[in-house]
Formats: structure tokens, sequence, C-alpha cells
């Protein structure tokens, strides 16, 4: 006969009465240890179901001197690609029962360096930071021992664990796209004045790259900020120069949906005028008027690996130096470079390029 329990408070010794076995065994099964046999897992799992078991997290988590929070700090949590990005880090923690505390730094070193000492009153037990402003030296001097991960390209084979993926490569990758259509005039739009680290150098680094491979002249034009209103204007210069582009490569995809309104504004046509490319695969590039060609960053590995980095520090399984490691990236060739017909005749399909560690499932995608 089972027995009548208040759920509003069931405890393993509930669920253990119901399923016929010790505490341990269920504490064993509660927290994934593998030396349970299927047989009793089954019955165990059948018992919390039954009784709706929810374990006490906050016990939990301060028995391991944890509270269970991680932060993300991110410049500007409006752009599509980080809101995105946001998305996957939040799946990922929460598959490790952690609540995630979401910070905009907006690029400022003050609030990037108050969310290195502390963010907020929030006790934290980890930080992801994909800082703009902050440097190595002050990352280096820091006395808060968070674990710590960071993204981007602000600082990489510095003092804390880093995930992104190889821009340099892929700025080569989608350069050598535009020149593989026949295109001799390919402009750079996104390069930053005072930029000696960060995204920007390293795109420009891949472009320039390619274009060197192929003998042709650089036309890189500079932008204060990656928005749609930025593209627009520098490709309206673009198109009143002399001897216009017949290719441009945005370094992310709001400016090169800025850059695609302009020339079709102009009365050109994309991609059988100009081809326009960009970088970072957001949601809007998959709905513009043509689809926006771009690379797409493996946001969800981004996010899985940053998390994982956390959870090894935070057990302990690892002491050695920082680490450095490489996302996969693809190159999503669409209608803005490449037309639909042409496309399907002649083009291989899509494939992750240029990550460290095990290969994304890629079947849904």
């Amino acid at each position: 006969m089972i027995r009548e329990v208040d759920l509003v408070g069931v405890s393993l010794r509930d669920v253990a009465h119901l399923a016929g076995v010790s505490v341990k065994t269920v504490s064993n099964v509660v927290n994934g240890y593998a030396h349970v046999s299927p047989l009793t897992r089954a019955k165990v799992e059948q018992a919390l179901s039954e009784l709706d078991y929810r374990p006490n997290l906050s016990a939990r988590n301060l028995r391991q001197g944890r509270t269970g929070v991680i932060a993300l700090a991110l410049p500007e949590i409006d752009k599509p690609y980080f809101s995105e990005l946001s998305r996957f880090v939040i799946a990922a923690a929460a598959e490790q029962r952690w609540i995630v505390v979401i910070e905009q730094t907006d690029g400022d070193l003050r609030r990037e360096r108050q969310v290195l000492d502390g963010v907020r009153d929030h006790r934290i037990d980890g930080l992801i930071l994909s800082p703009v402003a902050i440097g190595e030296e002050e990352l280096a001097a820091r006395t808060d021992d968070t674990a710590l991960v960071l993204l981007g390209e602000r600082i990489h084979d510095g003092p804390a664990d880093h995930v992104a993926i190889d821009n340099v490569r892929a700025a080569r990758d989608v350069t050598e796209h535009l020149i593989g259509l026949g295109r001799t005039r390919v402009a750079a739009l996104g390069a930053q004045d005072n930029a000696a680290s960060g995204t920007a150098p390293l795109r420009l680094a891949g472009y320039r790259e390619a274009m060197a491979a192929h003998r042709l002249a650089e036309t890189v034009v500079k932008v204060e900020r990656y928005g749609r209103a930025e593209g627009a204007a520098a490709m309206s210069a673009l198109l009143a120069s002399a001897d216009p582009p017949d290719a441009v490569f945005c370094f992310n995809d709001l400016l090169a949906l800025g850059a695609m309104r302009a020339i079709l504004s102009s009365g050109a046509g994309v991609p059988e005028d100009i081809a326009v490319a960009g970088l970072d695969d957001i949601e809007d590039g998959r709905f513009s008027t043509p689809t926006l060609t771009t690379v797409a960053p493996d946001k969800a590995q981004l996010a899985r690996i940053a998390v994982d980095l956390l959870k090894q520090r935070l057990d302990g399984s690892v002491h050695r130096p920082a680490r450095e490691m490489r996302a996969d990236y693809r190159l999503l060739i669409r209608e803005s470079t490449v037309p639909p017909l042409r496309r399907a005749a002649s083009l291989p399909g899509d494939r992750w390029t240029g990550g460290i560690g095990p290969r994304p499932d890629v079947s849904s995608r």
C-alpha cells in the first residue's frame, strides 16, 4: 500500500519508502551516480516522478559552499548576437541547475571593473565576461578568485579561460568566397580607430590575407559602431566614390543589413551589382530580402564550452593555466552573394570549420 505523502515537502526518505530502497540509493540516483543497477534506477525514477520530487538546491549549494548563481556580463544585450548568445548560455547553465544573472556593461571601463569586483550585491559562483574596455594587465591584477571565463577577442592568451571562434580564418573564408565569385573590388566595412585588440583587427587581418593572396587592392572603411545606421552610411560613401566596390565584407551582420539597404535604395542590385556578406548569423539575416550570406559562429557550442570551463574550475578538476578554446563556425551562402538557382546548382553544403573539441550536433540546423 502506498503511503500518502505531503507533496509540498517530499523528502528523499519519502521517495525511498515508495521505491523500497535505501535513502542512500535515492541520493545516488538524484545525483547521477553511475553505480546503480538499471532496475533499481527505474524504480527510484518512477517514485521520484509519482511524488513530483524537487531537490532542495539551496541546501545542496550551501553544503557545497555555492550559490548556484553565475553571471553573464555583455556589452549590449539588445544587440541580436548577444541576445541570441545569452539564450544559449542560460540553456547550458540550466543543465547544471545554475541561475544566470545578466549584466550589461555598455563596453564601459568602469562598469567592467565593477563586474569583475562583484556583480552588485549578488554572491556568484562564476562569471562569463565579454570585455570591451578592460585590458589584460588589469585582469591579471585581479584579486577576486571567482571563476572567470572570457568571450570575444579583447583579451586572449591571457590570465583567464577564453573561448571564441577563429576570427582571422572566418574573415579570410568569407572574403575568399567573394573573390571566388569573380569579384575583384572587395571592400571591408568595419575597421575601427584605436582598435589594437578585439574583433575588428582580427577580421581585418583575415580580409587582408585573402586579398593579398589574390593580389587584389584593399578598400577598408572605418566605422565607430557596429549598427545598421553605420553600415548604411559607410556603404553610401562607398557608392559615391569614383570606383565603388563590386562586393563588400561587413564585419558583422548589422553593418551588412545597413549596407544592403543603402545599395538597394541607390537603385543597384544585391548581388547583381554588389555582393554583400556579414558575420554573426543573427536571425534578421535569415529573413532579409535578399537573405544574407554570413559566417555563423556555433553559439550553442560557444555557450556550452564557456559553462563547461566554469564548471571545471568550480569542481576543482582543472588547476593548470588559462586555456584557449575555439568553437566551430560555418559559412552560410545565401542570396546576398549568390542567386538561389546558381547556389543550388553549384555550391557545396555548409560545413562546420575551425573548432577545437567535440563536433557539434548539426542535425537540426
